[in-house]
């Protein structure tokens, strides 16, 4: 990889930090931008579906079943416009779960780079079986 591509790299996933903040989810702010050919196509950040209220965990601190993370949020934002996720990058503050990593996958995404480690890695071994690049970059 080279010094510019990281350095872009690193802008994009601060870029996907900031709009973490969105989230009124309170366990984990998750953020995300789809990128192609060097412009924003999507976003996204982790959180309830729309037409729902913004209350992400229940009395127990447990997370609703129905949460979107920040990753689902950007591929079915970029669905519902004329862009397309052929080829893009996709930058994400915490690497893909494995329901995520299909999306992935599906969307023709050819590149993850993330800041932070799930806590489950079978999401980052589905993408690398897909033959998706998978970059983390340390932001620290």
């Amino acid at each position: 990889m080279t010094e510019k591509q990281l350095t872009l790299d690193r802008r994009y996933l601060r870029m996907a930090k900031i709009w973490a903040e969105n989230s009124y989810c309170k366990r984990r702010q998750v953020g995300a931008i789809l990128v192609k050919d060097k412009m924003i196509i999507s976003d996204g950040y982790n959180g309830t579906p729309a037409g729902f209220e913004n209350i992400c965990e229940d009395e127990n601190g447990l997370t609703f079943p129905y949460v979107l993370h920040a990753e689902a949020n950007a591929i079915t934002k970029v669905a519902k416009s004329n862009n397309s996720s052929e080829g893009a990058t996709l930058y994400v503050t915490s690497s893909p779960c494995l329901e995520c990593a299909k999306l992935i996958i599906q969307s023709g995404i050819t590149r993850v780079v993330f800041c932070e480690l799930y806590r489950l890695d079978d999401g980052i071994e589905l993408l690398k079986r897909a033959n998706i690049e998978v970059i983390f970059v340390d932001l620290t």
